[in-house]
């Protein structure tokens, strides 16, 4: 007698008929059929448009307000939590505590699987309860199949303890959707290899996460322009990025721009508003603070214009 799978129905289970011959392929078949499955996932992902829109102003408004934004994940799923929550501060200059990231296993399941851990549904809570969330956080919990235990556990004590709550799957069928505030769902139909969500799914995912907290980021203000100017300037190749920008916003030579940024202990936001107002280090601090850390509110200037003839003159020499 057979016995019924609850996995079997899943999008991410299913078989793909586009790639049954996948293993008698030369390496360029192989590579053809994986790009021609991977056009699929920026179709998915953009069918997911305005749901993602929701996601980054619910972040935004959470952020603005002091809350915290947390991704749970297991697997592939929550590596690409880690490594959102890991690439916020040295990017947007955040600190460490306002995005996190919570792994089934633990730290040591990022460079190594840990099998089962998924399964643990009391301990996804408990790993979210130790966070203590709260009603000014957003907890998005992130599982391509949409019934990772952990992952749900989790979110119970996140909705127990009034969190907000954005769940990300490639199952658009998934029961979840009453339970929490907003499901991102990119249906990306089966994987290469069927099972293996490290691919489509995991790619349709990094797309949304992606989009999700740096749509955030610029919305609370931690871009002028395109430029990255709240960027942490620990290592050569950023403090360049910071001469750079100072030196394209102000005018300045890169001499000049150098001792101005010392003056402002590598801050590129009080480097700006002192050269633009005249204004001491302390008091562009109080500047930036005063307009909720927005440059573009700070020295009154739009950056736009000096970027297109930036760009118009590169194009023309």
């Amino acid at each position: 007698m057979s016995q019924s799978s609850k996995w079997q129905s899943l999008p991410t289970e299913a078989i793909n008929p586009a790639t049954l011959a996948i293993d008698k392929q030369p390496a360029t078949g192989v590579v053809d059929l994986m790009l021609a499955e991977d056009r699929k996932v920026l179709a998915a992902v953009q069918r997911e448009r305005d749901r993602i829109a929701v996601g980054a102003d619910m972040l935004a408004k959470a952020l603005s307000k002091g809350g915290r934004v947390i991704f749970v994940g297991a697997g592939t799923s929550g590596r690409l939590g880690v490594v959102e929550a890991a690439e916020m501060p040295p990017t947007f200059g955040t600190d460490p505590e306002l995005v996190q990231a919570i792994m089934a296993g633990g730290k040591t399941a990022i460079l190594r699987a840990k099998e089962g851990a998924e399964d643990d549904y009391e301990e996804g809570a408990r790993a979210t309860k130790r966070l203590t969330p709260g009603k000014r956080d957003v907890v998005v919990g992130v599982s391509a199949s949409g019934m990772t235990p952990f992952v749900r556990g989790a979110l119970t004590c996140a909705r127990g303890a009034g969190a907000r709550i954005i769940f990300v799957t490639c199952d658009p069928r998934t029961e979840l959707q009453s339970f929490v505030d907003l499901t991102i769902a990119p249906a990306v139909g089966p994987e290469v290899i069927a099972g293996s969500t490290r691919l489509k799914a995991g790619t349709a995912t990094k797309l949304v996460l992606n989009t999700l907290t740096t749509s955030a980021m610029v919305l609370i203000g931690k871009t002028y322009g395109n430029l990255m100017v709240d960027v942490r300037t620990g290592s050569d190749k950023l403090r360049d990025r910071a001469r750079r920008m100072v030196h394209i916003v102000t005018g300045l030579e890169m001499e000049a721009t150098e001792a101005l940024l010392k003056r402002a202990h590598w801050n590129v936001k009080a480097a700006i508003v002192m050269q633009k107002t005249g204004l001491p280090y302390q008091k562009a601090l109080s500047r930036l603070r005063k307009t909720h850390d927005r440059l573009r509110d700070a020295i009154g200037e739009d950056i736009e214009p000096r970027l297109r003839a930036l760009l118009d003159g590169a194009s023309k020499s």
